[in-house]
């Protein structure tokens, strides 16, 4: 009789595999914050002012983006469809002049003065909020910092947002408007504000010839703001050459106000979805 020959069998472990997602991004420092100062808004949503200088009262800032540009990358096309979605469409380029909170030649002691009264009329939900380039000349460090706080203050004590914008470098004053705009950092920083660092995303395109005043650029002297580069022959205003009319990388390196309306696009419509009008 023959016996059953025996066999053994081994058998592979059984591995479970536990696929872990990535978590979730944490909301910036400033959403907390800015939701509980959004509660508190009474207005119209959508409203957006725009507190600053000629570099805000210019129609080179903003208006542009009523008309939808076709020569978007996707990011820019979602952020445009983000705002154009919620911002009322007087505020593209209705809302300019004193009484809107922007003008030529104005310091953020202007808006010391006047904010309460533009709060008051607009009463709007969200600020573009940029001082400086005037007050440079004019203002020592410590007045401006105060005096920024103090407008702040007026605008979140309102329910409005504040989105935080560094002002650009200056020909001539590069180290002072640097400075400047870390005070304008700072108060971002302790009063969880939005910022829009637009100071840093021209030293970053441009960090050697932003200035347009350079003998390299001495052929443009006569058309300022045609200067290929960001900030006009002037040396004080952003540039806007015709030539670079778009918002192609090349464009947003080569002129002041598109790079602007880049930054500024970019950070309302990261507010909106995060603050204003999350979706649910």
């Amino acid at each position: 009789m023959m016996r059953a020959s025996s066999q053994v069998v081994w058998l592979a472990p059984v591995v479970a595999l536990v696929v872990i997602s990535p978590a979730r991004a944490a909301d910036p420092a400033w959403v907390g914050p800015m939701k509980t100062v959004h509660a508190k808004f009474t207005g119209t949503p959508g409203t957006l002012g725009l507190f600053g200088d000629s570099i805000t009262n210019s129609l080179a800032f903003w208006s542009g983006w009523e008309f939808a540009p076709k020569t978007l990358d996707p990011d820019q096309a979602k952020d445009l469809e983000t705002v154009r979605g919620h911002m009322k469409a007087d505020c593209w380029r209705k809302w300019r002049g004193p009484e809107y909170g922007n003008q030529g030649r104005m310091t953020i002691r202007w808006a010391d003065e006047n904010a309460g009264k533009w709060l008051q009329k607009l009463n709007p939900e969200a600020v573009v909020l940029m001082f400086g380039t005037n007050d440079l000349g004019q203002l020592d460090a410590k007045e401006y910092d105060a005096k920024t706080r103090a407008v702040v203050g007026l605008c979140l004590k309102n329910g409005t947002v504040v989105l935080m914008t560094t002002i650009p470098p200056r020909s001539g004053m590069l180290e002072k408007a640097k400075a400047f705009a870390d005070v304008q950092r700072k108060v971002a920083a302790d009063l969880k504000l939005p910022l829009i660092d637009y100071q840093a995303e021209i030293l970053k395109r441009r960090p050697d010839d932003w200035d347009g005043t350079l003998p390299k650029f001495q052929e443009f002297a006569k058309d300022v703001y045609q200067v290929p580069t960001l900030i006009a022959a002037d040396g004080v205003h952003p540039s806007n050459p015709q030539k670079f009319s778009d918002y192609s990388e090349e464009a947003l390196k080569s002129n002041g106000f598109q790079l602007r309306n880049h930054v500024t696009l970019r950070a309302y419509a990261d507010v909106i979805r995060r603050v204003l009008a999350p979706p649910k």
